[in-house]
């Protein structure tokens, strides 16, 4: 019995342990829930926007508010052609596609980066032509992104091109000064216009499966228990079962010492 109630404990312990497992990715999927959610809500609000100029977006301090990501923004300036970059690996018509970054000097003397579409790589895997920027000054509606991350590989590109839009070794890498490295623009549109690159897709706003999958890891870890529970129930059912089909030990016959004399006797006389 002992060992059978020590076998018990190290399965509820097992079960304790998948459901502590289970809690933890149903919290971590219902975090990316609320972030999804935030996200769209964003999308919702600042997407189709009319635009604001550059300046009352992003002040002096150059920071971007979370709550300004997707807003238009418009810019007045020139395009900086000379310092053009491409950000490599950009998933968009099913390749592998190039990005085509270009500083903007605005009005007010700050370099923004405009992020003017995609282009196609060619066979060799190498950018297809980039149909060059309007030159003078021109008006430009941007969509407010913010920079993204350094590749925690640490891979980097080739010459005149960077691996992601950080816009920190996009300031180092052209050298220019008064960069805002807190956010970039996706192109809206340009006035004068050029010939067009690949442009961007809304964001969708599908929340995906991350609620959905938070219940299932608590349902998850209750079935461990229910699972627990029934094992342990057919041991229980099991051993009452052989206790009850088990023949009865027959009791030890204690014989009379009197009745052992008395048959001696009767072997004697025989």
């Amino acid at each position: 019995m002992n060992n059978r109630l020590v076998r018990w404990g190290v399965y509820v312990l097992v079960a304790a342990l998948f459901a502590v497992v289970c809690v933890f990715l149903s919290h971590w999927q219902f975090d990316r829930n609320e972030e999804k959610a935030r996200q769209i809500a964003l999308v919702e609000k600042n997407y189709d926007a009319a635009p604001v100029p550059l300046a009352d977006a992003i002040g002096t301090d150059g920071k971007l508010a979370s709550s300004d990501e997707w807003l238009p923004v418009e810019l007045r300036g020139t395009y900086l052609a000379d310092q053009q970059l491409l950000a490599r690996n950009r998933p968009h018509g099913g390749t592998s596609a190039f990005e085509v970054l270009v500083p903007f000097r605005d009005e007010d003397g700050r370099v923004f980066i405009v992020d003017r579409g995609w282009v196609p790589p060619a066979e060799d895997s190498s950018p297809s032509a980039v149909p060059a920027p309007p030159s003078g000054e021109v008006t430009v509606i941007a969509r407010l992104r913010p920079g993204e991350q350094v590749p925690p590989s640490g891979r980097g590109a080739p010459e005149g091109q960077v691996p992601t839009i950080n816009l920190a070794l996009i300031a180092e890498q052209t050298g220019l000064d008064d960069v805002i490295t807190s956010a970039y623009g996706q192109l809206v549109s340009e006035d004068p216009s050029a010939e067009a690159l690949g442009g961007f897709e809304k964001p969708t706003e599908d929340p995906g499966p991350h609620l959905s999958y938070a219940i299932q890891w608590i349902l998850f870890a209750v079935m461990g228990f229910i699972f627990i529970g029934y094992i342990i129930r057919t041991e229980v059912t099991k051993a009452r079962e052989d206790a009850a089909g088990r023949p009865p030990r027959a009791p030890r016959r204690r014989r009379d010492r009197d009745a052992e004399t008395e048959d001696a006797l009767l072997d004697a006389q025989v």
